[in-house]
């Protein structure tokens, strides 16, 4: 009898395992229930040829030159320098854009942290009155005990197929994505604030042409009363130059008004109050402009902190992909306990108050109603997004790249025609004057020459501070020194 009895203890387990197994076996052939099959991304990323970086990557020439991280002193003008760096360190938007990569940095920390071994205490005091009439016999049942009980528990997740792995690092991609995307805000405040500056410096160039017209027109209005004294010209010549002063003082103050509020633009920019710029004066001409690329830079998409989010949000969102499907499969966890336990706190630290345990655990989907393939078909939908929302990103760049180059090339040609028509204006202005001045021709004669002069004074002022704006939005459009870590 004692063999068979032997034989019998040791079978018992067998058949244990063995049940065990098929069990399992059993759960995997219905966890087909929960299918991932049919859900799968449909977006496509852009290829560099398809929006023409293709041709310039095979010249080395074509990735023009570096753009300094602080470009803006390389116009070496103190007052944009300080303008701009006011605004990178007081910006209420670029302050909050930082906080949302702290945000990142803290979820990633929180998801990697369920990588690892979990472990946790407890301690539980209860006072108790246990029934009579339950399962606890005399003297527990009817009676009045405390229950004690101080456990320390440890558990570890197997991640056999990935999901924690895409968790993080969709995690990871994010918080990347969005120190990318504080770059890309600096960016365009520095850009922005450039842009202003070279606005006002165009307002104070503009306002300088009209007191130069001022004053001209001051000394022609002499010139007619001399002329009107001798008997030389008539009443109608003096009303004439009289209403051409005030016409020119309107112009003055309406530019006084846009400066003061490039001022306000400016200050804003700064994260400072309204008047603190009241003082701020820009000489024409003050800053000297920078060397930047003629052509499309092949390596365009690199240089652009935008871009370089958008893709990092791709990952994130590919990531998120494969932690949804991840979730389909079998989740594997180790769990283990130890401590006391009793009833009866005299009793709690005795040898026989002892409890432990270990043991594995399995759990796998097998009807959801659908929550998981909602879940994996919208972290499909986010994913195409994503990749959506990157190559509108590049077609944008490509697009605010080519612009202020082309921009830059028919500028430059504009302004040799420009000054050779401003000097054959000078030219018939002084021209007119002498002969107004020695009674050959009108004064009309003097107006329409003298309007053309101020036009081309005009037209050259705005053809600088278009220079200046392209040269900024391209700076911007090339990444504004931003360099992509690797």
């Amino acid at each position: 009898m004692k063999p068979q009895q032997s034989s019998l203890r040791t079978g018992v387990p067998a058949l244990a395992v063995l049940a065990l197994a098929l069990a399992a076996s059993a759960v995997l052939t219905l966890a087909g229930c929960a299918s991932s099959a049919g859900i799968a991304p449909g977006a496509v990323v852009v290829p560099p040829a398809a929006v023409g970086l293709a041709a310039a990557a095979s010249a080395s020439a074509a990735a023009g030159p570096v753009i300094a991280a602080d470009w803006w002193r390389g116009y070496g003008d103190a007052q944009l320098t300080a303008l701009i760096e006011a605004s990178l360190t007081g910006n209420p938007s670029l302050r909050g854009a930082q906080t949302r990569v702290e945000r990142a940095l803290a979820l990633a920390a929180a998801v990697q942290a369920n990588e690892g071994l979990q472990s946790a205490a407890s301690a539980d005091l209860t006072r108790q009155h246990f029934s009579g009439n339950s399962i606890y016999p005399p003297p527990l049942g009817d009676s009045i005990r405390t229950l004690a009980n101080v456990q320390i528990g440890a558990a570890w997740e197997f991640d056999f197929f990935g999901r924690n792995r895409a968790a993080l690092a969709a995690a990871v991609g994010a918080s990347r994505a969005a120190e990318a995307e504080v770059q890309a805000a600096r960016h365009v405040l520095s850009s922005n604030v450039a842009r202003s500056y070279g606005q006002l410096a165009r307002l104070f160039e503009q306002r300088a042409i009209a007191e130069r017209a001022l004053m001209q027109r001051e000394e022609t209005l002499g010139l007619i009363r001399q002329r009107v004294q001798a008997g030389l010209d008539t009443a109608v010549e003096l009303r004439q130059g009289e209403g051409a002063l005030p016409e020119t003082r309107l112009q003055i103050e309406q530019l006084d008004e846009q400066i003061t509020l490039t001022r306000h633009a400016l200050a804003a920019l700064t994260a400072q109050p309204p008047q603190a710029l009241d003082t701020l004066v820009v000489a024409p001409g003050s800053a000297r402009l920078l060397a930047l690329p003629a052509t499309l830079p092949a390596d365009l998409l690199a240089r652009r902190a935008d871009i370089t989010a958008a893709r990092w949000r791709i990952e994130a969102a590919g990531s998120d992909v494969a932690s949804a499907r991840a979730a389909f499969y079998p989740n594997i966890n180790l769990s283990a306990f130890v401590g006391l336990a009793s009833i009866g706190l005299d009793r709690l630290i005795s040898a026989g108050s002892t409890q432990y345990g270990a043991g594995p655990a399995i759990r796998l989907p097998i009807f959801d109603a659908g929550r998981l393939r909602a879940n994996l078909r919208g972290k499909t939908a986010d994913l195409d997004a994503a990749i959506e929302s990157y190559n509108a990103a590049v077609l944008e760049a490509v697009h605010e790249t080519a612009d202020p180059i082309s921009s830059l090339r028919a500028i430059a040609l504009q302004q040799g025609e420009q000054r050779l028509a401003q000097r054959a204006a000078e030219a018939a202005y002084e021209l007119a004057t002498q002969r107004y001045r020695a009674g050959l021709s009108t004064y009309l004669t003097v107006l329409n020459a003298e309007a053309g002069v101020l036009n081309q004074r005009r037209q050259a002022a705005e053809l600088k501070a278009r220079v200046w704006d392209a040269q900024v939005a391209l700076i911007r459009a090339l990444g504004g020194g931003y360099a992509a870590p690797v």
